[in-house]
Formats: structure tokens, sequence, C-alpha cells
């Protein structure tokens, strides 16, 4: 059995948060092939938890932003790309603060994805936040959003309806629902 991955390729395009490689690819069985691969430096995405954890029906806050390839508004919790040397919990602390201008006295980490590994290598770090401090929200110019405070049940509801069709956003919350609050 021969060896998998890149055997060569080129960059054909680089931008403000991704980088499009062309790669000669070695698949497992020997043969070799190009894949287009989007490339990301990744990102941490956040549950925040209004009230405490063991309340029998959490808050959680949810932000409905609006979303240019989507074509409209998501429901989705706080998320980001990391920065150059950022950790993974760094960055969930500052999209929290950035987004919702919420602080969290604790981030607990439920685990990493793969967003899409068909085509990119974007994973995200997704974490749950309490303990939480209302402050001042500092958004990007791009980023239009509303916080929505929401029942963690209702959250649930939401996802089953098909109103929460952002994947890290569902997988998140079914996570920290079933392995941390349940």
């Amino acid at each position: 059995m021969s060896e998998t991955g890149k055997v060569g390729g080129e960059r054909v395009y680089s931008g403000r948060i991704i980088s499009v490689d062309l790669d000669d690819v070695r698949f497992p069985d020997g043969s070799v092939g190009k894949l287009e691969m989007i490339r990301h430096p990744g990102a941490s995405a956040v549950v925040p938890l209004l009230g405490a954890p063991d309340d029998a029906d959490p808050e959680v806050l949810l932000i409905r932003q609006y979303r240019y390839a989507a074509e409209k508004y998501l429901y989705e919790i706080p998320a980001g790309r990391l920065d150059p040397g950022e950790s993974p919990a760094e960055c969930a602390h500052r999209e929290l603060r950035e987004e919702t201008g919420y602080t969290a006295a604790r981030v607990e980490q439920l685990f990493t994805m793969f967003t899409t590994p068909g085509f990119t290598d974007e994973q995200i770090h997704l974490f749950l936040a309490t303990g939480l401090s209302a402050g001042q929200a500092n958004r990007e110019a791009d980023e239009f959003m509303e916080l929505v405070p929401t029942p963690l049940s209702r959250a649930l509801s939401m996802i089953e309806q098909g109103e929460i069709q952002d994947a890290k956003t569902a997988l998140a919350l079914l996570f920290a629902a079933d392995f941390r609050l349940g």
C-alpha cells in the first residue's frame, strides 16, 4: 500500500479568510489525482449559557445573524476564526465578547469537528461558556446580528423543526444538551 497524502500542487487563490489550493494527492489505492482544497485557519464556537448549567431548562444565548451565502438570517451560536497564534479557548472567549458583549467565567471545550472535509481542512473547536457577565459587543463591519436568549428546550425544538439550519450550532447544542447538561 502506498502512502497517502499530498504529493504536489499549487496555491491558486489567497484571500483574507481562505486560500484555495489545487493539490496533487496520492489516494489509498496508489493512484494520484487533483483535488481543490479550501484552506482555513480554523475557528471556535461557543454555546453561551445565561443561567446555571444545572437549571431545569437553562437559557442559551443564540444570535440571529445575516449570512450572505444562505441569503437570509440564521440562528447560530457565537463563532469566529482563529487569529494567528491564538488558542481555540482564547478565540472562544474573544468571539463571545465581540459578538455578544458577554464574558464567561468558565469556557469548557466540548469537542472539535471538521466542517466539510470533502473540500476544506477547516476545523471548529466547540465550547460551553458559563458564568456570563454582560458587557459591550464589538462586532466586525460585516456582522449583522441580534441576540436571542432562548430556553434550551426551545433551541432543541428549533433544530427539530428546521429553524436552526447552521450545522455547528445544531451539533453543539445537541452535544451540550445530551453530554454536558442532560
